[in-house]
């Protein structure tokens, strides 16, 4: 992750970041994730014969966020609902990015990317309810009536 010294701005385009870049990275990253014994059995489910599409849709998160495109307009949170996904798996996905990062990236594009990785995992995390930052909110129909 980059130091507290590392200014990597959070609304600017990324330097040094291309559309190809991010391909490649998106590629090999996921062509890992696959093969991986904890990852690959929850992406091969949850995606079946939906890969090149998932690709693409990644490709186009990573413009949007890296190179402010917007060509993204899912909803992340919602997509992962239902995986039955933990701390660990987050760990594991957050592993399997970095050293992707390193091999694929210049050095600071790299910092970019494995900066928001983190934070997209923390706010998944938080939405998910998952976690040490998960807020652990009652349901709305346990919560009762504060206001009453």
């Amino acid at each position: 992750m980059a130091s507290s010294t590392t200014a990597i701005p959070l609304i600017e385009p990324a330097t040094g970041v291309t559309e190809d870049v991010i391909r490649c990275l998106v590629e090999t990253f996921y062509d890992r994730v696959l093969r991986d014994d904890e990852l690959g059995p929850i992406f091969r489910q949850a995606l079946a014969q939906r890969w090149s599409e998932h690709l693409a849709i990644m490709v186009d998160f990573w413009s949007s966020i890296a190179l402010r495109t917007g060509r993204y307009q899912g909803k992340p949170q919602q997509a992962h609902r239902g995986l039955e996904l933990v701390e660990g798996h987050f760990e594991r996905w957050l592993t399997l990015f970095e050293a992707t990062a390193r091999e694929v990236c210049e050095p600071e594009v790299a910092l970019f990317f494995i900066d928001r990785a983190h934070r997209i995992a923390d706010s998944l995390q938080i939405g998910l309810n998952i976690g040490p930052k998960a807020l652990h909110l009652p349901s709305r129909a346990t919560s009762g009536d504060a206001c009453g």
